[in-house]
């Protein structure tokens, strides 16, 4: 589960500086645009692959795109507030 450790990685550094709530926050927003933000995520991979993010944003448009993908994210970002 290379990627999973990859955004999970990214999270903890976003997290790191201070961006954890706001993105709790955004996941909240956007909970009803998942799918399409999915889809969005998956057109702007290719593109992505040249700056290293190919991976993180496949993975990321897979959980907006599973039934509890959202909640998986929020928990990554809450347990990252509770350490």
């Amino acid at each position: 589960m290379e990627n999973e450790t990859r955004l999970a990685d990214r999270l903890r550094a976003a997290e790191a500086r201070g961006h954890g709530p706001w993105l709790l926050t955004m996941l909240d927003v956007l909970a009803p645009l998942a799918p399409i933000l999915a889809q969005s995520l998956l057109i702007a991979q290719p593109l992505a692959r040249s700056r290293q993010w190919g991976r993180e944003l496949r993975e990321l448009a897979d959980l907006l795109e599973a039934p509890d993908g959202l909640e998986q994210l929020r928990r990554q970002l809450a347990t990252q507030q509770e350490e």
